[in-house]
């Protein structure tokens, strides 16, 4: 894994052997920033089931100007924070140890401009995710959704407040962006 854009380009995350992560191929990570270039400069940016990190890290690279980590798994997030140490970022971050449904549900802050998801395949919990974004604090008229799911995961086009304006396949991966209904 390697970042590949912006102030960080070409620098290689950390190794690591953990069967519990499976992290954004380099295809599919520069076929959803091109997406949201427009969206990433001093960007307010929520890493959900953040994992390495890798998302955030390329979010952060491209001109972010605040990263949130959110990663319940305590290995995780030692490789997150030893790929934040190895690259110096200087970067306002926060890395926090929470279960992410639990935090988009008692999230009071500023929205996010924003939120990348990427939950474990195996639990398949895309749409509840969704759901918990759609009635978060963390999700505002400008926020920006993009979540990662399996092929055979329940994703709809149309949540109560979300809309599902792009989605591009990757194998049995699937990316889904979503934005606040009348936003443009």
């Amino acid at each position: 894994m390697r970042v590949i854009a912006g102030k960080y380009k070409g620098q290689q995350l950390a190794s690591f052997s953990a069967d519990h992560i499976r992290p954004t191929t380099d295809r599919v990570k520069e076929s959803m920033f091109n997406i949201i270039q427009g969206h990433l400069e001093e960007a307010r940016v929520a890493d959900l089931f953040s994992g390495t990190g890798n998302l955030g890290i390329e979010a952060i690279s491209r001109g972010a100007k605040e990263t949130i980590f959110v990663e319940k798994n305590r290995k995780s997030i030692q490789i997150l924070q030893k790929n934040l140490e190895k690259l110096k970022v200087d970067e306002l971050y926060q890395i926090l140890q929470k279960d992410v449904l639990a935090y988009l549900k008692t999230y009071s802050g500023q929205a996010f401009d924003v939120i990348f998801a990427d939950p474990p395949f195996t639990q398949e919990m895309a749409h509840d995710v969704i759901l918990a974004a759609d009635a978060s604090a963390a999700f505002g008229p400008q926020t920006v959704l993009l979540i990662e799911s399996g092929r055979r995961e329940k994703v709809l086009d149309d949540y109560p407040t979300l809309i599902r304006y792009d989605v591009r396949e990757f194998g049995d991966k699937v990316l889904s962006f979503f934005r606040k209904k009348g936003s443009e």
